[in-house]
């Protein structure tokens, strides 16, 4: 049965929403992994919607089992993000956006949903766009955030979060960060945060360990590509670790 477990005594009043889901260059999921760490977010609800597996996690240290997809909520209750630590089924899209969407509807909460743009050029500060629903467009004017420049469409289950807040007439904001489309980005998740996050939340973010991430994973990029060259250029074959990210 689809449902939103509720698992804490905080109230909601009338919270913004960060959905981290996995998408193109993960820039949804790091940026909400970051920030239920970074603010110490507390866990407030499991979901149960259409589209998302029967399994459970487990974190190091702990005996206890959490659903894949969870809610955490700040301790006044004005803040909240939707962490998941595995992709919903596009072709279950639909239910679990019409899943979460009702809920969202009901709990007079604003969603900010992620979404990557795939773009080559390597940007020290990745640029954010803003699409909107409801009256989301007056929040962007305020946060100064722009249209993305060309047309375009979100696919997967981030569109059809968005479009299931469109239909139902839910005030949200969709930000899309130009990413990585073969690498995981922190940078774009920064960007995010930075310039899409804090200003439409109200919220203060440590961004310090994402540049750290975004710098190892360049040099980690830097070194993948020169082992495709020399793979190339050499006669024999071998294997040997790539140890991407370490």
């Amino acid at each position: 049965m689809a449902r939103i477990d509720v698992q804490s005594d905080t109230e909601l009043d009338s919270p913004t929403l960060v959905e981290g889901l996995p998408g193109l260059g993960l820039v949804g999921k790091i940026a909400g992994d970051h920030l239920v760490s970074s603010l110490d977010l507390d866990y407030y609800a499991g979901v149960h919607c259409e589209g998302i597996p029967q399994v459970s996690v487990y974190r190091a240290n702990s005996s206890d089992l959490m659903p894949p997809v969870r809610l955490y909520a700040n301790d006044d209750g004005t803040f909240l993000v939707l962490q998941s630590d595995i992709p919903v089924s596009p072709q279950a899209a639909g239910g679990f956006a019409e899943c979460i969407t009702s809920w969202i509807a009901e709990n007079d909460v604003t969603p900010l949903y992620v979404s990557g743009l795939p773009s080559e050029k390597e940007a020290d500060v990745p640029d954010v766009y803003g699409i909107a629903t409801g009256e989301g467009s007056d929040l962007l004017d305020d946060a100064g955030i722009v249209p993305p420049p060309e047309g375009g469409l979100v696919s997967g289950p981030t569109g059809a979060l968005l479009a299931e807040a469109s239909e139902q007439g839910v005030t949200g904001v969709g930000l899309i960060a130009e990413a990585s489309s073969q690498f995981p980005d922190p940078e774009a998740a920064r960007s995010v945060l930075e310039y899409g996050v804090e200003p439409l939340a109200d919220v203060e973010v440590d961004t310090d360990d994402l540049v750290e991430q975004a710098e190892d994973i360049r040099e980690a990029r830097e070194r993948l590509a020169e082992r495709m060259q020399q793979a190339e250029a050499d006669e024999s074959s071998q294997a040997q670790p790539l140890r991407m990210f370490q």
